[in-house]
């Protein structure tokens, strides 16, 4: 073999050391400071959610049909973060409640909450429970700094595009209007 191939080759290797080296050194760190990273994620997404966030159910009823009605929302936009696999057994608030489903989400004001969603048939309502970072990565995992960081990044991307379309637009009316 020609020995410049092999030159090339061998630096080949020892690039694929470093950078393994390097992202494990990376994500040593990132586990590290974890709770630091999402809180800060966090105070990021804020705009994000303000602008794209929704507004999720409180409390409504439900007919024979399974239809909602008398609905109320929770007065602050929310992204959802996560999903629990496994539900707790029952709510913080009422003890005779039952979690039907679980979500992490992150308000437009920045704080972390579970979300817990119950039903007897007829009134289904929801229970905002305070979450810590801690907890949010203890019980949802890292999973949810990826959802942040999409968030950020496809609102951002969003915001681009729009920009573009105006310019575009912006344009077209100059050029037509001249």
């Amino acid at each position: 073999m020609d020995p410049i191939v092999e030159q090339g080759f061998d630096r080949l290797l020892d690039v694929i050391k470093e950078t393994k080296a390097k992202q494990q050194d990376t994500a040593d760190l990132i586990v590290k400071e974890d709770k630091v990273l999402l809180e800060k994620m966090i105070s990021a997404v804020v705009p994000v959610v303000q602008a794209a966030g929704s507004l999720f159910l409180q409390k409504a009823k439900q007919d024979t049909k399974g239809d909602l009605y008398d609905q109320k929302y929770y007065p602050d936009k929310m992204i959802i973060l996560g999903k629990s696999e496994s539900p707790a057994s029952f709510r913080p608030d009422d003890p005779k409640k039952q979690v039907t489903q679980q979500f992490c989400v992150a308000s437009e004001k920045g704080e972390l909450f579970e979300l817990m969603f119950s039903t007897d048939g007829f009134v289904v309502d929801t229970y905002a429970s305070p979450l810590s970072a801690e907890d949010a990565l203890a019980f949802y995992g890292y999973d949810i700094l990826y959802m942040l960081f999409s968030a950020i990044r496809d609102y951002a991307l969003a915001e681009e595009d729009l920009l573009d379309a105006l310019d575009l637009t912006l344009g077209f009316l100059q050029h037509k209007t001249a």
